[in-house]
C-alpha cells in the first residue's frame, strides 16, 4: 500500500510525548488560513512510499516510543496510515494523530477508513489551526480551539499536566546547506533564532 508523505523524521522530541518518529503526510483538503505548512497541501507533492517499507524503517531506526502522524491532513490518507499504525502498535509503539477535522465529525462519518485510523490512535489532537486563537501555552498545538483526545490509557496520565510541557523546536542543518525546522514557535521567535544563527555563522 502506498502513502504519500512530505517529510519523515526518524526521531524527534518535539512532536508529541517522548522520543518519536514523525511523518508529515502530503495533501490537505482543509487548507486552514495562515497554515504554517501550505506546501503540504497539494496532493501531488512529496514522495510516495510503501507502508511496509516505512514500517520497517521506523522499527529498525532509532529507538522511539511511538509515531506521530501530522500533515497535511492524515485523514486524507486514513487507510494507509491505519495500516501503518496497526503494525507499529503491534510492535509496542504508540500513535499520536493530528487532524484539522473535529473528532465528532470523524466519528459521525460513514467512512470506515477514518474510523480505522481513530482506532489505532492513542492520542488524537483535533481542530484546525486558527490565527485568531493563536496560543502556544500548551504543547504541540498552535491555537486554543485544538483539543487533546486520550483514546487509550497510553498517555492518559498527561491529561492533568499538559501545561507542564513547553513547546520547543528542533533545527536540523542538512548536508546541502538547507535548514529544516519542526516544532511549535511564534514567528518572532523564529526570526530571532535565524538572525542569531546568521550572526554566528561565517562563510
Amino acid at each position: 500500500m502506498q502513502l504519500r508523505i512530505h517529510r519523515f523524521v526518524p526521531i524527534t522530541r518535539v512532536e508529541g510525548p517522548g522520543e518519536r518518529a514523525c511523518i508529515w503526510v502530503q495533501g490537505c483538503p482543509i487548507q486552514c488560513p495562515d497554515c504554517a505548512v501550505p506546501w503540504t497541501w497539494p496532493e501531488d507533492g512529496g514522495e510516495s512510499v510503501e507502508v511496509s517499507a516505512l514500517t520497517q524503517r521506523i522499527l529498525t531506526g532509532p529507538k522511539v516510543e511511538g509515531i506521530t502522524l501530522a500533515g497535511g491532513e492524515p485523514f486524507a490518507q486514513a487507510r494507509a496510515l491505519a495500516e501503518l499504525g496497526r503494525s507499529l502498535q503491534d510492535a509496542g509503539l504508540s500513535v499520536v494523530t493530528f487532524t484539522g477535522y473535529l473528532l465528532e465529525h470523524i466519528l459521525g462519518s460513514a467512512c470506515e477508513e477514518w474510523h480505522s485510523l481513530v482506532a489505532v490512535s492513542d492520542l488524537l489532537i483535533d481542530g484546525p489551526y486558527r490565527q485568531d486563537m493563536a496560543d502556544l501555552s500548551r504543547p504541540w498545538v498552535g491555537s486554543t480551539n485544538q483539543r487533546y483526545h486520550f483514546l487509550t490509557d497510553r498517555y492518559r496520565q498527561l491529561e492533568s499536566c499538559l501545561t507542564d510541557f513547553r513547546n520547543r523546536i528542533e533545527v536540523r542543518l542538512q548536508t546541502d546547506g538547507s535548514i529544516l525546522v519542526n516544532g511549535m514557535a511564534n514567528m518572532q521567535d523564529m526570526l530571532s533564532l535565524f538572525d542569531s544563527i546568521g550572526r554566528r555563522c561565517h562563510f
